[in-house]
C-alpha cells in the first residue's frame, strides 16, 4: 500500500519542509564533526558561485563543486540536526531544486558516513521528504518548532550549535543561510497581522507544550512528496 504521504507537486518560489531520519531510527549523526561534515556540504552546495571559486582556487574544495552548487535555486531559511533526523526549512527558485539539493546531500553524507564508520548500505529511511508549506502562519510556527527540537535535545553534542537559531539571534551570521525572510515578520508584526511579536527570541521561547504538541501532530499529517 502507497504512502499517504505521496506527491505534491514542486513549484517554483514554492516554501518546503525538507526532512530525513535514519533507518530504522538509528543515529546518523554521532559525533561533533557528523554534524560539520554535514554542513559542510550544505554550506557548498547554497553558498554564492563566487566564494565557491575562491575554494577552488584556494584548493580547498574540488573544481566538481562549481557544478554542484545550487545557490541560484535555493535558499535556506532554517535547519537543525538532530542525533536521528535533520530538519531544513528550503525556498526554491526553480521547480526542481528541493529535489536537487536533498539527492546530492544525501548522497555525499552517506558516502562520508559509511567510510568513517566502515559501514555498507543506506544510512536514511528515504531519500527524503518535503513537504509544501502553504500558509505564512504555518512558515513561523514550523522555524521555531525546528529550533525547539534541536534546544531541547540532552546530548553530549550541544545540537542548537548545529541549528540556525544562533543566525537568528545575530549570534553567527553566513551568507547560505537566509534567516531574514522570517526575521523581517518580527519586523513589522503590526502591519503582517501576525500578532504584536516582541522578537524571534521570544516567539520561541513562548511556545507552549500543547502548541508544540498539535504542531508535531501537523507535521505528522503532512502533505508531502516522498522519494
Amino acid at each position: 500500500m502507497p504512502s499517504r504521504n505521496i506527491i505534491k507537486t514542486y513549484i517554483k518560489g514554492g516554501y518546503y519542509h525538507a526532512y530525513n531520519r535514519g533507518i530504522d531510527k538509528r543515529s546518523i549523526f554521532l559525533d561533533k564533526q557528523d554534524c560539520a561534515v554535514f554542513l559542510h556540504y550544505l554550506k557548498l552546495y547554497l553558498s554564492p558561485i563566487e566564494e565557491i571559486k575562491k575554494e577552488v582556487l584556494e584548493e580547498k574544495v574540488g573544481m566538481r563543486f562549481l557544478n554542484l552548487n545550487l545557490s541560484k535555486e535555493i535558499e535556506l531559511l532554517s535547519f537543525a540536526l538532530m542525533p536521528n533526523h535533520f530538519h531544513l526549512l528550503l525556498k526554491q527558485n526553480t521547480e526542481d531544486g528541493v529535489t536537487k539539493l536533498l539527492k546530492r546531500l544525501a548522497t555525499a553524507y552517506v558516502m562520508y558516513f559509511n567510510k568513517k564508520y566502515n559501514r555498507l548500505g543506506p544510512l536514511f529511511q528515504n531519500i527524503f521528504k518535503a513537504c509544501l508549506v502553504e500558509t505564512d502562519a504555518y512558515l513561523l510556527h514550523l522555524s521555531r518548532y525546528i529550533h525547539l527540537n534541536a534546544s531541547e535535545i540532552k546530548s553530549v553534542i550541544k545540537f542548537t550549535e548545529f541549528s540556525s537559531y544562533p543566525y537568528y539571534l545575530g549570534d553567527k551570521r553566513a551568507s547560505w543561510v537566509k534567516p531574514q525572510e522570517i526575521l523581517d515578520y518580527f519586523i513589522s508584526a503590526r502591519d503582517r497581522t501576525i500578532g504584536d511579536l516582541s522578537s524571534y527570541e521570544s516567539f520561541v521561547n513562548d511556545m507552549d507544550q500543547g502548541s508544540k504538541e498539535i504542531l508535531r501532530d501537523t507535521i505528522l499529517e503532512e502533505d508531502c512528496s516522498e522519494e
